[in-house]
């Protein structure tokens, strides 16, 4: 079945179009990304897994310290959720890590192992939407497949001078439209890395670089003098602010107790400081949640965290544990942290800041020395 022709159409041929970015790719792609070296379903599957809303420089010590410890599918399955989350630490937007897991658990038990070969198959796994299963299905296995991804969602709003935001599901569907109809018949695995890396180094978000574009005569865009205003940006106020008070419960020999978070939500599977929210009597929290007495203590200066839809405002709150004992959480399980001999267990970003600083003697508490 022909795909569908878009609405906004071209000035020149697909197959021009094609041609041109991949002669661009040719002479100023990316080459050396690690994960360019040895492409497979499952590497590539891996990368662009940490790649979504994330930077390449940020990424790529990331994905060289998991591929070493999980170099395959099976490995990463059998893995703990533990150490999943301890290697994912610090790259954010941890149900990423959470749902490449359990993809790697659904490879290895529905498929023997095998990565899926069929669009269907891969977006039935979790976390793999229409995208990144083009991005497989393309590069590992030369399948005509288009991705849309942020990097193509711009130079299309921009070529076709799109004048409103790419996320809006009218907007996004025709860019899918457009996508398709300009993907090739050959050379898919170049064409889709060509593509990406020109919205990332030449169409860029903030300084597109139009004197060096081969697309430049076309772009709508550009004929307009707005390819700085497009795409078009969502419409945002400024993110709520939360509040919370992590309480930070030392031992007589200076561990910290730590609580794992439940698998779904905000740090879903990390390791964190146990949450009192806004308790007005935190030493009756923790005698009614953790079953144990502290002697509380000044609070430290507050720690900020931005997530993608609020801010939030953490209070931690020092406590001596008195009678070296403690229940058991019903939710969650309890964790004793040496900071000097620190286990391998994923933890809030924020928590592992505060954790090192502690370490470093930025804070003077008796506890913690």
């Amino acid at each position: 079945m022909p795909l569908p022709e878009p609405q906004l159409n071209p000035d020149y041929l697909v197959e021009q179009f094609a041609g041109r970015l991949l002669k661009w790719y040719r002479q100023h792609g990316r080459k050396g990304l690690p994960w360019q070296q040895n492409r497979t379903a499952y590497t590539i599957w891996l990368a662009e897994i940490m790649l979504q809303q994330t930077q390449v420089a940020t990424v790529i010590p990331y994905y060289q310290r998991f591929l070493a410890r999980f170099p395959d599918t099976i490995v990463l399955a059998d893995a703990s959720i533990d150490e999943v989350l301890y290697l994912w630490s610090g790259l954010g937007y941890y149900a990423r890590a959470r749902n490449l897991h359990r993809a790697a658990q659904m490879i290895r038990d529905r498929h023997d192992g095998v990565f899926p070969e069929t669009f269907d198959d891969l977006v039935a796994l979790p976390g793999v939407g229409r995208s990144t299963a083009g991005a497989i299905l393309s590069q590992a296995f030369g399948q005509r497949y288009p991705i849309l991804d942020g990097n193509v969602k711009r130079l299309l709003s921009r070529l076709h001078a799109i004048d409103e935001w790419p996320g809006k599901t009218s907007v996004e569907k025709e860019l899918w439209l457009l996508a398709a109809y300009y993907m090739p018949n050959r050379q898919m695995a170049d064409y889709t890395q060509a593509i990406m890396d020109f919205g990332a180094t030449l169409c860029r978000r903030g300084r597109p670089a139009c004197g060096d574009c081969p697309f430049a005569t076309d772009c709508l865009a550009h004929r307009q003098g707005r390819e700085r205003e497009l795409p078009v940006p969502r419409k945002s106020g400024r993110l709520p602010l939360r509040r919370s008070t992590l309480m930070l419960i030392a031992d007589a020999g200076g561990r910290i107790l730590l609580e794992q978070r439940p698998p779904t939500g905000i740090w879903g599977g990390l390791w964190s400081l146990p949450e009192c929210g806004d308790q007005t009597d935190p030493a009756g929290w923790c005698r009614k949640k953790l079953g144990c007495e502290v002697e509380l203590q000044e609070a430290l200066p507050p720690l900020h965290h931005t997530f993608s839809h609020f801010r939030l405002e953490i209070t931690p709150l020092p406590a001596r544990l008195l009678d070296n004992s403690i229940g058991v959480m019903e939710a969650c399980p309890l964790l004793w942290y040496n900071i000097r001999q620190p286990e391998a267990c994923g933890l809030a970003a924020p928590v592992q800041r505060l954790l090192e600083q502690l370490d470093q003697g930025a804070y003077i508490n008796e506890p913690y020395r």
